[in-house]
């Protein structure tokens, strides 16, 4: 009988994870004292649910396949802020099955210090940025699910809480495509410490609380990411497994 999967945005118990992983994965469980509670780790940070969420009015499918998106490709300009490396983890659950999902195209999308997306016109920005691609791009996860970014923190624009956007494109066990889409998210107190900083500082206006953003309460508390710094800025990784 097939198991039924868990709840969106619940990491599985370790019963669940054994049962999904199968007799290997129980036997790696007994394994080499060393390496167990490793895997007891590695299983339960591959195997998490998210929520979906809108992909909201500012994605463009540009075919930007890079991992640095900071800059505009046809200007050369980089978009100031502080360095974010972004590293998603990918997998694949299906009946039985817990697996790194590789070949999967993870695009990211988000706004500025300013609180502008590129190749977009109108919405209360100040100037048009149609045709710019800044903080724009995509990467295919490699054979152990993970595909990696260098971005900026985001900016932030009226109405929305601090956030970034990102789609999963894969097929699924029949073959058919399949898309995923999301959004990320960040504490308040940290994002007050990084908006304090210049370029951010001088950005006029609020960002709002992630408990008032009607997107954010839909899930999002699941999708919140724990930044830690590293040599540049900081890091974070994310991860999350897709039923297919």
């Amino acid at each position: 009988m097939p198991m039924i999967p868990a709840p969106f945005g619940r990491v599985l118990t370790r019963r669940e994870a054994l049962a999904l992983l199968g007799a290997s994965g129980i036997a790696l469980w007994a394994g080499a004292r060393p390496g167990r509670s490793q895997t007891t780790a590695a299983v339960q940070a591959a195997c998490v649910a998210r929520p979906q969420q809108t992909e909201g009015p500012f994605f463009v499918d540009e075919g930007l396949n890079r991992s640095d998106i900071r800059s505009d490709p046809k200007s050369g300009e980089v978009k100031p802020g502080v360095p974010l490396r972004l590293a998603f983890r990918v997998s694949r659950a299906a009946g039985a099955n817990c697996a790194p999902l590789a070949g999967a195209q993870v695009d990211i999308w988000h706004s500025d210090a300013d609180g502008r997306y590129s190749d977009v016109r109108g919405f209360g920005f100040s100037s048009s940025t149609k045709g710019a691609q800044f903080l724009r791009g995509y990467q295919l996860t490699d054979a152990g699910g993970s595909a990696q970014f260098l971005t900026i923190y985001p900016g932030w624009y009226g109405g929305r809480a601090v956030h970034v956007h990102f789609k999963i494109r894969t097929v699924d066990a029949s073959g058919r495509r399949y898309d995923f889409t999301s959004q990320l998210y960040f504490d308040d107190a940290f994002s007050e410490r990084v908006f304090a900083l210049e370029p951010y500082a001088g950005h006029r206006g609020r960002w709002l609380a992630n408990a008032d953003d009607g997107i954010f309460r839909d899930g999002g508390q699941q999708l919140l990411l724990s930044p830690q710094p590293d040599s540049e800025g900081y890091a974070a990784s994310f991860d999350v497994a897709l039923q297919v």
